[in-house]
């Protein structure tokens, strides 16, 4: 169902007109306007994304409009890539040097929110895009088309390739992607994310692990015969008592969480079955895998403390960004002649409302005042590390790779939370997804037509993983988890 018009007027208008081109135009110009041309489709796109979000693996209508649009503009189309119904790559061209830009379209369980600045679900409990995704994969799609374009009129050689990436949220899609083969040719990767700004830099994210933890004991009348029963849910308790004292001795940039998905089916049973599903994280993967089998140890320990068995199902393992400095350089080039955006009064009352929400939650700051606009850009050499994780990573480890963020969310925005879910369906969004599309294009073409750019990018590669080799617990020739969410 289509949510109900927002009061803010800030819905479904394109965003650029452009009429006509100065006589003196640049290859920039042409490859902005290519972009600008095919704005309010794309936007329209990301908006039918939005208004019916679908969880990873099971992005159907998702997948298929960006595929069908990406069909009709000269595209070949390989469907259900690496055994995921939902994945596929767009090519255009053919030979070297070879392209890649990334999609993704899967969102979040539980963030359904209407495009208001107050929190009102379209439906209880439905999921909702709380990551933008249906802004990366819509923006990221006009930029192959705009790419594609411009080769197409000034016959530049090379192959341009959109990767329709399901499940990002989890599933690992990118990896099964990896696993299959798809990026062997492919030179430098380009991809970006929605955000509160926009920025480009040096930045990587955190690795993470997770994984199901099955403990099996044997059942019994809690009252009449305890003595005859061994919980499940007493190992899976010791497990995590172990955990909390494991905190206080891994590094700091460390983090642990997980639920208790199983704790049994009654209180007078002692539980045959329980269930931790847990992921832990770290800026480096290396340092990671040392933590986690700590883990483990601490898994053996509740199961043999109780007398019961535990088995471990692997679930997410994504590597950090290995950052690229000849990338990061080119498409901060890019970015500031893609240049940002201004809000309309009516997208500056609609971010003005959505600030106050911030700081609606009892201790929570209010908006930091001194967190730059979306007219602004920030291209720069600053490391560290962010503090989500994604599959991008694992593609970082294979190809070259740059990942930035445009300013899909009014500043001080938190991803996965209902604001970012209802921004990413108002022009707010669509504007930032603007940005990057812009930016997209422009590295794209440049990298395109100059092959020491792609040179450089390789060199840089090459330092940065210095030896080292990406390794993922999600072994080749495994299936696809689809239904991972259930």
């Amino acid at each position: 169902m289509r949510p109900a018009r927002s009061q803010y007027n800030i819905e479904m208008r394109p965003f650029f007109l452009l009429a006509f081109l100065p006589l003196a135009a640049t290859a920039d110009d042409t490859v902005l306007a290519r972009v600008a041309a095919h704005s309010e489709r794309f936007g329209a796109i990301s908006r039918q994304i939005w208004e019916s979000p679908e969880l990873g693996f099971h992005e159907l209508k998702s997948s298929a409009l960006l595929r069908d649009e990406l069909r009709t503009n000269g595209f070949t189309i390989a469907d259900a890539v690496a055994g995921m119904p939902t994945a596929f790559t767009a090519s255009w061209g053919s030979g070297k040097p070879v392209i890649g830009i990334l999609g993704e379209f899967d969102a979040l369980p539980g963030l359904s929110q209407k495009d208001v600045p107050i929190e009102e679900p379209v439906a209880a409990g439905a999921p909702g895009h709380g990551c933008g995704h249906n802004l990366l994969g819509s923006g990221a799609a006009l930029a192959a088309v705009a790419v594609k374009e411009e080769m197409q009129a000034r016959g530049l050689k090379g192959t341009i390739r959109y990767y329709g990436t399901p499940a990002e949220e989890g599933g690992g899609g990118k990896i099964y992607m990896i696993h299959a083969g798809l990026f062997r040719d492919v030179d430098v990767v380009l991809t970006w994310h929605p955000g509160d700004a926009n920025r480009v830099s040096l930045r990587s994210n955190l690795a993470n692990n997770g994984a199901k933890f099955k403990f099996y004991g044997i059942a019994s009348h809690a009252a009449a015969a305890p003595d005859k029963g061994r919980s499940a849910l007493d190992g899976a308790l010791l497990m995590l008592h172990a955990i909390e004292m494991l905190r206080e001795h891994v590094p700091q940039e460390t983090r642990m969480h997980y639920i208790i998905s199983n704790g049994g089916s009654a209180p007078n049973v002692v539980p045959a079955f329980a269930e931790v599903t847990m992921v832990a994280r770290h800026p480096d993967t290396p340092t990671l895998e040392g933590i986690w089998q700590r883990i483990l140890k601490c898994a053996q320990a509740g199961a043999l403390a109780t007398e019961t068995r535990v088995e471990v199902e692997q679930s997410t393992n994504y590597a950090n960004i290995l950052p690229n400095d000849a990338l990061n350089a080119l498409v901060g080039r890019n970015m500031r002649k893609a240049g940002g955006y201004e809000y309309s009064a009516d997208e500056r009352q609609f971010a003005a409302e959505m600030q106050k929400s911030f700081s609606a939650a009892k201790g929570l700051p209010g908006p930091d005042k001194a967190l730059p606009g979306p007219d602004k850009v920030l291209a720069d050499t600053s490391e560290g590390s962010g503090s989500a994780s994604s599959d991008v990573g694992d593609v970082s480890w294979n190809v070259p790779t740059l990942s930035f963020t445009a300013a899909t969310y009014t500043p001080g925005t938190a991803a996965h939370s209902w604001q970012a879910a209802a921004q990413a369906g108002t022009s707010i969004g669509r504007k930032g997804m603007l940005v990057a599309a812009r930016t997209l294009a422009l590295s794209a073409v440049d990298l395109l037509q100059d092959a020491n750019a792609i040179d450089a990018a390789k060199t840089s590669f090459d330092k940065r993983i210095a030896g080292r080799t990406w390794t993922t617990h999600i072994a080749a020739g495994s299936k696809p988890p689809l239904n991972y969410r259930e």
